[in-house]
């Protein structure tokens, strides 16, 4: 990346570290992303375990409260999201979070991509033509669990979202590996599958011209299939080409609706997060977000950095701290001396994990010294409630 190549950004803070030598990152003022009414979408991305899910819910909840109408679509099967919104269950239908104080609302829900599969095609097809799709059996695979299709209908029902004009902010919980962003590809995907040759010989008899033409293409196609039909067998060639008979009309509009999502992704409005535990393999993953999101030219608006450790005594060494604690715990300290000596060594493991994170950042911030970072330090226990949010919220913007 090539903000990496300079050194914009560096100085020295020292602050909470124990290090003279921490790089000062530019800061991500969240308050102001999620207030200004040009932001209509926000995209939560990152690893696993880094804090993903509760960290948009919490932007979700913080914006309600800041007078913003918010829908959370989250693409992570995780129940997480749902607990913590007090609700029993999300499904492909937004909900409403009770709760919300402010004249915001907030509403949340999950992907369920057949679903959003049958919308498309109930929408997009007569009646009849729909009940052919939804029966054939391939459809049902396809729908449920092919490759790629959680990706491209992540692409739709954020576009169905964006359509409605119900919501002035939707954010986007993304899944929790490097295929978070796998639905950058679904438009490129979804171009390469229905520009196939499997998917061009399967369509050619409906569109070929002409009673020679046909019969030379029908000698073509029955070699072609007799081939298919021994590797896939007869029943599944049958189903796969009943079904892109079907389809054919509705081809080039999923390949449509996916090019305008992608282009709004790209668009003044759209606001890219990546999501990382201050550890070294999430900060890796976190560069690779960066450096993806930036070869395709996607609006990131910064590092999120979660579960930060912070000490309410950072003027006082790790040295020190195991020093006195060896000074006090002599063998015949009473109980007041031993409980002190502990503590004292906690703080001292406190300084050094603090210390280990601090620098696992500044080599993050020394490649990319132009992207901004909001540290999010860590909570005591898990997030089970709307208080827990508001609390994260509340890190989360420096309050």
């Amino acid at each position: 990346m090539s903000s990496g190549a300079n050194g914009s950004g560096n100085g020295g803070n020292g602050s909470g570290s124990g290090s003279s030598g921490d790089l000062t990152a530019r800061h991500l003022d969240v308050d102001a992303l999620i207030d200004d009414r040009g932001t209509r979408i926000v995209v939560c991305c990152g690893s696993g375990g880094v804090g993903k899910t509760t960290t948009a819910a919490a932007l979700g909840l913080r914006a309600a409260e800041r007078g913003r109408k918010v829908v959370v679509l989250t693409i992570d099967p995780a129940r997480r999201l749902a607990q913590s919104m007090g609700l029993t269950e999300l499904d492909n239908t937004p909900r409403v979070v009770k709760g919300v104080n402010g004249d915001g609302e907030l509403q949340a829900m999950m992907l369920d991509m057949k679903r959003t599969f049958d919308e498309v095609v109930l929408a997009h097809a007569d009646p009849e033509r729909a009940r052919q799709i939804m029966e054939n059996p391939f459809y049902q695979s396809l729908s449920s669990g092919f490759a790629g299709t959680q990706e491209y209908m992540a692409m739709e029902k954020l576009g169905q979202l964006h359509a409605t004009g119900r919501w002035d902010l939707i954010i986007v919980d993304t899944p929790p590996s490097r295929s978070a962003l796998d639905f950058l590809d679904a438009p490129n995907r979804l171009g390469s599958f229905l520009d196939g040759r499997l998917i061009k010989v399967l369509t050619a008899p409906a569109k070929v011209g002409g009673r020679s033409a046909m019969k030379m293409l029908n000698v073509g196609m029955t070699m072609f299939t007799g081939v298919l039909s021994k590797v896939l067998g007869a029943n599944v060639l049958q189903d796969v080409s009943t079904f892109v008979a079907a389809m054919d009309s509705m081809f080039g509009g999923f390949r449509e609706r996916a090019d305008r999502t992608y282009a709004l992704l790209q668009a003044k409005g759209t606001a890219f997060l990546v999501v990382a535990a201050p550890e070294r393999d999430a900060l890796r993953e976190a560069a690779y977000f960066v450096d993806r999101l930036e070869a395709d030219r996607m609006p990131l608006a910064g590092l999120v950095l979660n579960r930060v450790h912070r000490t309410g005594a950072p003027q006082l060494s790790a040295e020190r701290a195991r020093a006195a604690a060896e000074s006090l715990d002599d063998g015949s300290a009473g109980a007041g001396e031993q409980l002190a000596a502990g503590l004292l060594r906690l703080h001292a493991e406190r300084v050094q994990m603090m210390t280990r994170e601090r620098r696992m950042r500044d080599r993050f911030v020394s490649v990319y010294p132009d992207v901004r970072v909001a540290e999010v330090s860590a909570l005591p226990g898990d997030v089970h409630d709307l208080d827990g949010l508001r609390e994260i919220g509340t890190r989360l913007t420096g309050d």
